[in-house]
């Protein structure tokens, strides 16, 4: 028969060969949970390196954990005094306070230091500086490159078309507590541009007139924006062991109004009637590449603390 008792006070975290053993070993305080004593015990896991500050994020999931912790300590033993059962417990929160901890301060800490890496996105391959001087803040600077090239029909023209990526860009990020969210802002250095080519046709149908290939010959068009451009966005960090960082970002670069050239190299090149034309089909282009002034972002990176 077992008689019913109340809960020994516990001072510290039972250990593992105590747990495996069904026994509790030494004393644990249920209304708080030591964070030298959690601390310890991580090392002792070597979950976290010997170091004599214990990191805000790690304080901040003990306390919420532990009344947890307490409340299922209070009640798997008080229930009948059958220690055994509640080690069982103690060993899967004890993995879980580990677990949330280690989790918690790698993916959410941002200690000051230097951080280089690549990344890959709508803008183009690019490399990427990360400077955090304060935890809740960064600043990045980068360039992105890339050429993609297609062929269609642009204001009822068949064109081979050729989309230069070209940016540079320096950013603000701001970071939200215990979390990997964060804000950008910024600007860019944009040098992204449309160039189409013409492709071989019998006639051409220029602003409502049509004209034989050798009237036109070759049509020629570039499309450029503003050479700076506003960047606002969003984004998440994660690290490992602050040494191997990855990134995600998606926002919005606006562009400004696209400007478009159009020029033709055939017999009515320099004619002012086949001009005023042109210029009408110029009209019609730069209405179709309208949409390219608010250019959507969308990137993922991996970078590495120096």
């Amino acid at each position: 028969m077992y008689q019913k008792q109340t809960a020994p006070a516990f001072n510290h975290l039972p250990d593992m060969r105590a747990a495996r053993q069904g026994r509790l070993r030494g004393h644990f305080r249920s209304s708080s949970l030591p964070i030298q004593n959690l601390r310890n015990y991580l090392h002792s896991l070597h979950f976290l390196p010997q170091r004599d500050d214990f990191h805000p994020v790690m304080q901040r999931t003990v306390r919420v954990v532990n009344p947890v912790y307490s409340a299922l300590h209070d009640r798997r033993i008080s229930r009948d005094g059958r220690i055994g059962a509640a080690n069982m417990n103690f060993r899967h929160m004890n993995l879980m306070l580990v677990a949330v901890g280690v989790l918690a301060c790698s993916s959410v800490r941002a200690d000051s230091g230097f951080w280089l890496g690549g990344k890959i996105g709508t803008l183009g391959i690019g490399l990427e500086g990360i400077w955090r001087p304060i935890d809740w803040m960064d600043i990045r600077v980068g360039g992105n490159r890339f050429d993609y090239s297609d062929s269609g029909s642009q204001a009822g023209i068949n064109y081979d078309a050729t989309l230069k990526l070209n940016t540079y860009y320096a950013t603000a990020n701001f970071r939200f507590p215990l979390s990997p969210f964060r804000v950008t802002a910024g600007a860019y250095s944009n040098q992204n541009s449309i160039e189409m080519l013409s492709l071989d046709s019998v006639a051409y149908d220029i602003g409502g007139i049509t004209y034989t290939a050798a009237d036109v010959g070759q049509l020629t068009a570039e499309t450029t924006f503003e050479s700076t451009s506003p960047y606002l966005g969003a984004g998440f960090d994660f690290s490992m062991f602050n040494k191997v960082g990855l990134n995600v970002d998606f926002g919005v670069l606006w562009q400004g109004d696209p400007k478009v050239s159009l020029g033709a190299t055939g017999l009515l090149a320099n004619d002012p009637t086949f001009l005023s034309q042109l210029e009408v089909e110029r009209t019609q282009l730069e209405d179709e590449v309208d949409s390219f002034k608010a250019y959507p972002v969308v990137s993922i990176g991996i970078n590495f603390n120096f």
